[in-house]
């Protein structure tokens, strides 16, 4: 599925893994489809309500297993300690904003990573969990909200 995809074209793409839910908010224009593949969840948001945004991708919990992997210039995004991730990312010359230890992002790329979880995971000396849990690709600006702000 590609960014700007319609939510018909987001529907029909995901159909084939089975029946996707579609997300609405009450008086809020946000459409989400959600699925799973190989236990893998997938969910595409439609923040304005007529084209993809963003898609969000995230582990299948602790314990579970899964063929899928999800790539990042090689590295399997949940398999691959988050630190790693993130080290590498910077040297490629990317901008890591991890001022929010459990969500970094790399604005520019637009991916955001989530190390959030409930579950009894393998943690680092910070306390957080060791991998990442989910990872959202936006657009070429998804996430520079953040800098024009000031934040």
């Amino acid at each position: 599925m590609l960014l700007g995809t319609t939510l018909e074209e987001a529907v029909s793409a995901v159909s084939v893994w089975g029946e996707p839910k579609v997300l609405t908010r009450r008086n809020r224009s946000s459409v989400k489809v959600s699925t799973s593949c190989d236990g893998v969840g997938y969910q595409a948001l439609l923040e304005d309500g007529q084209q993809v945004t963003a898609i969000e991708l995230w582990w299948p919990g602790e314990g579970k297993e899964t063929s899928t992997r999800v790539l990042l210039d090689g590295d399997d995004v949940f398999r691959t300690p988050a630190e790693d991730i993130l080290e590498r990312a910077r040297a490629r010359g990317w901008r890591v904003d991890d001022s929010q230890a459990e969500s970094p992002v790399i604005p520019g790329v637009s991916l955001g990573f989530t190390r959030q979880t409930s579950q009894e995971v393998p943690r680092g000396s910070e306390g957080l969990p060791i991998y990442f849990t989910s990872v959202l690709v936006g657009g070429e600006d998804y996430y520079d909200y953040r800098y024009e702000k000031g934040s």
